[in-house]
């Protein structure tokens, strides 16, 4: 007999959830191009203006950018004065929405749900017959993913996450080698291959696309210690090489999960260290309820991370596929010891430290 673990609302409760959910979505649109347009940053600091003044600064059409401001103001985001018809941003609201705010800046993430809208008929011809869909069948995705990264990776890599490892940033002052799996635009590596000149860094990424973009930002910045490769990292085949192998939210969305861990624990150095970074989540769904992030991570492995695992023949492992599965594959693969580490200012990923002794 099934023992339920939540509780039902009244109906009129319950439609005031969804009411609010309606309108919640609505403004994650509004967030998402108030993000990219620029109009955040554009208002950030800046004295009450009418939509023509914000117009003008931020170089938009000033009807759309009235619709926009009315959006925001009756969500609560803008300051609004009938009298002068003029619009202002509070500082305090300034630091969750602006660029300079990262790794603070929520809407980036409101970028999410745009993008995996638009494939939502795909989608749901896979809740028909079943199958996935593929990395470059999302608009924008590593457009996103870099900025994402940006903020929540890049921004603490030095202060917070390598710190979590003793005497790992002297081993890469003084040089080892460097792996990143599933390394996307290379956001992360980008930045050690800077401050870490004596150590040699390699991004493995099955998207040409990522792997370009790559390419061209450390051509840039001139780094001649960074080598970027379209390949599929459950081919790696390198035996015991690197003295670090990093996994920045990559492992749950692969077509073959297991295999790569194991590839990863044969490339790792007897004393090296695997630094595996994926979301906080249970593998139990119902230690999952009330989690801040819940729907939002449930919702972004049906229509993207579950979804491009699927398609490539892949277990579907999920975006939530927690910690206590996480676990046990590192085990299998032959990680012997795991810690398990969370940073206060990321309610969004553990930081799994892996040895092979």
């Amino acid at each position: 007999m099934c023992r339920l673990c939540t509780q039902a609302l009244p109906e009129e409760a319950f439609a005031e959830k969804l009411l609010e959910t309606v309108n919640a979505a609505a403004l994650n649109q509004m967030l998402s191009l108030g993000h990219r347009s620029g109009l955040f940053d554009c208002l950030a600091g800046m004295k009450p203006a009418t939509s023509a003044a914000i117009a003008a600064r931020a170089g938009l059409n000033e009807r759309y950018v009235r619709e926009w401001l009315g959006a925001m103001v009756v969500s609560g985001i803008l300051l609004y004065d009938p009298d002068d018809e003029c619009y202002q941003l509070p500082d305090s609201h300034a630091a969750f929405l602006t660029r300079a705010a990262s790794p603070n800046n929520l809407a980036v993430m409101a970028q999410f749900m745009p993008m995996l809208g638009s494939v939502e008929n795909r989608v749901l011809e896979c809740f028909r017959n079943g199958g996935g869909l593929r990395y470059d069948e999302y608009p924008g995705f590593h457009r996103v993913m870099a900025e994402d990264s940006g903020q929540s990776v890049v921004s603490c890599l030095f202060s917070h996450i390598l710190p979590l490892v003793d005497g790992l940033e002297g081993r890469l002052q003084r040089g080892i080698e460097v792996l990143d799996l599933g390394c996307g635009s290379g956001r992360a590596l980008l930045a050690m291959a800077q401050r870490y000149p004596a150590s040699r860094f390699v991004g493995l990424d099955f998207s040409a696309e990522a792997v370009g973009n790559a390419r061209r930002e450390a051509t840039r910045l001139r780094l001649e210690n960074i080598d970027f490769e379209v390949r599929d990292v459950a081919r790696l085949d390198d035996r015991e090489r690197f003295g670090l192998i990093t996994a920045f939210d990559a492992i749950h969305d692969q077509a073959e999960p297991a295999r790569v861990l194991s590839a990863a624990a044969r490339a790792l150095h007897p004393e090296g260290i695997f630094l595996m970074v994926d979301i906080a989540a249970s593998s139990r769904l119902e230690d999952n309820i009330g989690h801040p992030l819940a729907p939002t991570l449930y919702a972004i492995s049906c229509m993207h991370c579950m979804s491009v695992s699927l398609g490539q023949g892949g277990p579907g492992l999920g975006t939530v596929w927690g910690r206590e599965l996480a676990q046990q594959m590192l085990r299998e693969a032959g990680f012997r010891h795991t810690k398990v580490h969370r940073l206060e200012h990321d309610i969004q990923n553990y930081y799994y430290v892996n040895r092979k002794a």
